[in-house]
């Protein structure tokens, strides 16, 4: 198998741990690929018409993608690894903290990207916005930090963690640690894990 992913990308090392934590990333081949909107990248395209990362690409040439998709097909190699719960209410949990995961991660992908832009290009009305949106999310994950760290890992666990990860990545003047510290105390832990350990971020694609 073949996973087209960045070492920047938060959505890739998303799709990384879950293969770690399903006992699968001895069989990926990584792929390591420049994705950007201005430089689209023949390759992945020719697998993933969106040209985005994370894509799997199986043996027989099948591709799957998004993060999500791909986390889920992991799971069903595996399913005993827990990532998407049987039980419904914790299923949807899950499902849900995903969804929360990937929104920040979104969130901080774009807002980063508008930040990065030349004097007279970027908008600082939506600066603000996606600073304020980070802050909402982060005050929502500290209100369910609790319980979080009480549950079993799921693919929420690994998305919040990764979306937290990133925010320490590119934003690491933000001090989120003094506004949420009881997330702060999950997410040390989460670092802890050997499949965090083994897909840290890194700055060169």
């Amino acid at each position: 198998m073949t996973l087209f992913w960045s070492s920047r990308s938060p959505y890739a090392r998303k799709a990384l741990m879950a293969a770690h934590e399903c006992g699968l990333a001895g069989l990926l081949q990584l792929v390591r690929v420049d994705v950007a909107t201005l430089r689209p990248h023949a390759q992945v395209i020719s697998h993933n018409p969106l040209g985005k990362i994370p894509t799997l690409v199986l043996e027989d040439g099948s591709a799957y993608f998004d993060s999500s998709v791909i986390c889920e097909w992991f799971h069903c190699q595996n399913p005993d690894a827990g990532l998407f719960p049987d039980d419904g209410i914790a299923r949807l949990i899950a499902l849900r903290r995903q969804a929360l995961g990937n929104g920040l991660m979104d969130i901080l992908v774009i807002g980063r990207a508008e930040a990065l832009r030349p004097d007279g290009t970027r908008s600082d009305a939506h600066v603000s916005t996606y600073r304020r949106k980070r802050w909402d999310v982060l005050a929502a994950l500290e209100a369910e930090a609790g319980s979080i760290a009480a549950d079993a890992f799921s693919i929420g666990h690994i998305t919040i963690g990764c979306a937290l990860s990133y925010l320490d990545f590119r934003y690491a003047d933000e001090d989120w640690r003094a506004e949420a510290p009881h997330l702060a105390a999950w997410h040390k832990t989460f670092c802890l894990r050997p499949s965090a350990e083994q897909t840290a971020f890194a700055d060169n694609y």
